[in-house]
């Protein structure tokens, strides 16, 4: 973690050479200094990480660095503020100016005098760094390996004496996995467990291991074990081992002195011939499977690998590799969680009714994690079972309790090491995650924002931040150390979420090295100085009239009052990097911000301002400005300063029931916008200004990644044309025309952006654009007021990668006809107001894969779609607001009736209209308790739901 804040400081180091900034010898000699020191330990600092865990006094000198990193960082920015003061013009801008030289020439004094005292504490340190390569290098000539997963007390091994009536909710996926080993092709095939740590692989996989079935099919077998620190020569010779003695044969003479290569010659020779069964138990790095993988010959004998492993990247690759398959592991559901938790907690005996409440408030914090179910089951088993108060006790303090207890410290153990195997980057990635409050679900484009302005994005080649900061959500993803908690119709994680065990090690983990502080408790110790503040629910819990002169991020979650800031922090905070103020009850623009030269990330979402006054000029580094959801509509002049800005959003919508399609209300855009150069997300701007002027600008604006416009009339169409095809980088595009019958004229764009992902186009069109099928990038397209002549499937149905596709108002003809062959990746289709359409025909081999069908306000359609049948994957069917006629031939004793076509379908859905109130039929045929679920009245409007199957 050090390592972090020792990197971020010494990028901010470099432009104060580079700038050729006004520095004393003395500073400039200071800073040459700490520079140099800095860089000798960040090496060190890397393998002194993984020793935290277990050596106090690495961990006290890793603190020292890190405190040093935050001082020096300060001392610098300060420095800095004096190099960045507009004295404005005339005479009292020379008054000004040399009233500041006298003041700036004190403060560089100042600011050697300081430089001075942090250099001679890293002389003081720097003795300790000597000795503890010294001791380092000890170790790694005495153990071989240079990380600490060797340091923790392996139980791995427990997983492996469990018996069979010890563990719940296996039965299925044991069932599953060794029907994939028993089946199958000829040739060796890879089967990957894969979930985050605790969920229980370890003692799946042993469970199969063990099954007589899977014994008889495979006669040579092997089980090893990985881990992080593995050694690839005993790892070889514990393999060979087990092979031999399987089929009760002694080692070959020599074995303990041959190298890896001869190891893994003499396995694969073994295994050329046989069929085997070998298990690679806690698999973490793909370089474990690469090591050994040339060791297990690819036979024709139906031989299996079964792989372990918490990152999913892992187990896509080498399933990937080898036509093999991936089981992901689930937590345990609801009532199977209650088993295990009684049955280690009351030893068989049933929960006392009046500890149920508090025993599944407990259980909700495990979710569904089968060790943590366990250890806390341990905890729970020594508590009197006649006290609430006890087991309460460990329901609010489970984090104290994670810390502090012997019968939990293999839970920590298993999360911990997940943390401490992640790389640098991402560790600090991670605990950012700490800012938001317990039940938030955190959305993804807001947290790669703030990780860019918090600074922690490093920047590659080929990539801008943004990407590379996807890069590190996906592998986190990948680790299971944050779960998608809602995903798009087009695979897009929408929202994060974090485990709450995992959420325990991270608030630790913060506490520890001052990485953040959250505002959430009046009882809570604040350290003496403050990076970043979260502020959850109350401002009361807010220490008043701390210093905050080195606090860089402020957040404020779930506020009821209104936030003074001059009143919480009277001394300021001159070095905040990160305002987010989002759903705050502001009405007024906050005046502190003027003064945060530094500050990147500004939010006003979801709060009541209206206006932005003219000094956010100043604010020369700003990156993000957000304003969606806000009453703002313009924008002053001066935003045309912030040469850094990346993404401005201003809008807000307006969501129209039953469907994805919205009113989108967007902001007056400056004549001069295309200055913005760096802008990569623009949305959403108002178009019918400055007779097309806006949209030349446009073309300006090579980065742009995202683009909004609404109020589109149809003489910018050819502006707006020329624009876009200077955009290449653009991925998703949104137009609304000005008024529901405006045509929007889109026909004068020869080359269209071939990374166009996302298409929305609301409003008329005299034809479909005919660039629109040769986007093979485009995944979702929305088109809504086209009123079109033609059939648009025959245009669209070969869209390569199109995976969602929503019409509104669309076309005029009364049949739509689904093309075999078409629409083959197409899952989500809606169709919507056709108020001509009486037929729909799906032919054999259209739409393959598509899993959900709406179909709403199509008034003249009076039948399902015929071929609707071959529709195998579609899970869920809605007909909403549809004529009665057509929910009448749903009704299974029906004559002549449509059920059967819709009878494989798990989910159908419908709302129909009566002019006399409204009916429900009953559903005969249909098995009530297992198919009926729901009925239900909904009285606005005289609509009727009916939800079956």
């Amino acid at each position: 973690m050090a390592e972090s804040a020792v990197k971020f400081l010494l990028e901010k180091v470099a432009p104060l050479f580079e700038n050729d900034l006004q520095l004393l010898k003395g500073v400039r000699e200071e800073i040459l200094y700490l520079r140099g020191e800095l860089e000798r330990m960040t090496a060190f600092l890397r393998i002194a990480d993984a020793f935290e865990e277990n050596d106090a006094e690495v961990k006290v000198w890793i603190k020292q660095v890190r405190d040093i990193a935050h001082d020096s960082e300060d001392v610098l920015d300060e420095f800095t503020l004096l190099q960045a003061h507009d004295h404005g013009e005339g005479l009292y801008g020379s008054i000004h100016r040399f009233s500041c030289c006298i003041k700036n020439t004190k403060a560089r004094y100042r600011v050697a005098s300081e430089l001075q005292g942090i250099n001679s504490r890293i002389r003081k340190i720097s003795e300790v760094h000597k000795r503890l390569r010294h001791k380092f290098n000890m170790a790694e000539q005495g153990s071989g390996s240079s990380t600490a997963g060797h340091m923790w007390e392996d139980h791995r091994g427990d997983a492996l004496l469990l018996e069979k009536t010890d563990i719940v909710g296996i039965d299925e996926p044991i069932k599953q996995l060794v029907g994939w080993l028993l089946t199958g092709g000829s040739g060796r095939e890879v089967v990957s467990v894969a979930g985050m740590g605790g969920l229980g692989k370890t003692t799946l996989v042993k469970q199969v291991y063990d099954a007589a079935e899977v014994k008889k099919h495979f006669k040579v077998h092997a089980w090893i074990t990985v881990t992080q620190s593995f050694k690839l020569g005993e790892l070889l010779k514990d393999m060979l081992q087990q092979l031999h003695k399987a089929i009760r044969r002694p080692l070959p003479q020599g074995t303990n002195n041959m190298n890896n290569n001869q190891l893994k010659t003499l396995i694969k020779d073994f295994l050329q011939k046989r069929r085997y069964l070998i298990v690679l138990d806690d698999v973490w790095h793909l370089h474990g499977w690469d090591s050994v993988k040339y060791a297990l010959p690819n036979n024709i004998c139906g031989s299996r690998i079964i792989l372990t492993t918490r990152n999913a990247d892992i187990a896509s690759t080498t399933s990937v590799e080898s036509g093999g398959k991936v089981y992901n592991m689930e937590p345990l559901p609801q009532l199977e969680s209650w088993e295990l938790l009684c049955k280690k907690t009351f030893q068989g005996s049933s929960c006392p009714p009046y500890l149920e409440e508090i025993g599944n408030c407990i259980l909700r914090k495990c979710e569904g994690l089968p060790l943590a179910i366990v250890a806390v089951s341990g905890v729970l088993a020594t508590k009197d079972k006649r006290r609430i108060d006890e087991w309460d006790m460990v329901g609010h303090s489970l984090g104290a309790e994670i810390e502090g207890n012997d019968k939990l410290k293999d839970l920590k153990k298993v999360l911990s090491l997940s943390f401490n195997d992640l790389p640098y980057y991402l560790k600090s990635c991670f605990l950012y995650l700490s800012i938001f409050p317990e039940d938030h679900l955190i959305e993804h484009m807001r947290l790669v924002r703030l990780w860019m302005a918090e600074g922690f994005i490093e920047a590659k080649e080929g990539k801008t931040l943004e990407d590379v900061a996807e890069d590190y959500l996906n592998e986190l993803l990948n680790r299971s150390m944050i779960q998608a908690a809602e995903t798009t119709s087009d695979g897009r994680v929408k929202n994060f979420r974090v485990h709450d065990l995992f959420r325990e090690i991270i608030t630790s983990k913060i506490r520890d090295q001052n990485f953040a502080t959250i505002a959430k408790d009046q009882n809570m110790p604040w350290p003496d100085k403050i990076r970043r503040l979260s502020m959850h629910n109350s401002l009361p819990y807010v220490q008043k009239n701390r210093c905050a002169s080195q606090l860089r991020s402020l957040f404020m979650f779930r506020l009821a009052e209104k936030p003074l800031l001059q009143t919480l922090f009277p001394g300021g905070f001159r070095l905040l990097n990160v305002l987010d103020l989002q759903s705050a009850p502001l009405s007024v623009f906050p005046i502190e911000v003027v003064n945060l030269f530094f500050l990147k990330y500004l939010s006003l979402k979801d709060t009541r301002v209206k206006t932005i006054p003219s000094f956010i000029g100043k604010l020369q580094n700003l990156e993000t400005l957000d304003l969606k959801h806000s009453l703002v509509t313009e924008l002053p002049a001066e935003i045309l300063k912030l040469k850094h800005l990346r993404h401005l959003l201003v809008y807000r919508y307006e969501f129209v029931p039953y469907g994805d399609f919205h009113s989108k209300y967007g902001f007056k855009v400056l004549a001069k916008i295309g200055a913005l150069t760096s802008l990569q997300k623009l949305c959403f701007i108002k178009a019918n200004q400055d007779g097309g002027a806006i949209l030349k600008e446009l073309g300006k604006l090579v980065q742009l990644r995202r683009l909004g416009i609404v109020q589109m009339r149809k003489e910018d169409g050819k502006v707006l044309c020329s624009s876009i095809e200077k955009l290449s980088k653009l991925c998703a595009l949104s137009i609304t025309s000005v008024e529901e019958d405006e045509i929007i004229d889109l026909q004068h764009l020869s080359s269209p952006p071939l990374l166009l992902q996302r298409l929305y186009l609301q409003g008329r069109l005299d034809a479909l654009p005919h660039w629109i099928p040769s986007l093979h990038s485009l995944v979702r397209l929305y088109l809504k007021w086209s009123r079109l002549k033609d059939d648009p499937l025959l245009f669209l149905q070969y869209l390569p990668n199109l995976v969602h596709l929503e019409l509104s108002q669309v076309f005029e003809g009364d049949t739509l006809c689904f093309g075999a062959g078409g629409f083959k990746k197409l899952k989500h289709l809606g169709i919507n107001e056709f108020d001509a359409l009486r037929c729909i025909q799906v032919e054999m081999g259209a739409m393959p894969c598509v899993e959900k069908l709406s179909i709403q306000r199509c008034k003249s359609l009076e039948k399902v779609p015929s071929g609707i049948e071959h529709l195998n994957k579609l899970k869920v069917l809605e007909f909403f607001e549809m004529p009665e006629k057509l929910i009448k031939t749903l009704r299974p004793q029906e004559e002549g009736n449509d059920y059967w076509k819709v009878a494989h379908i798990p989910e159908v859905y419908f709302t129909y209209w009566r002019e006399c109130g409204w009916e429900v039929y009953p559903l005969e045929g249909l098995n009530e308790g297992e198919n009926f679920l729901q009925t239900s009245s909904v009285m606005k409007n005289h609509e009727l739901e009916t939800r079956w199957k």
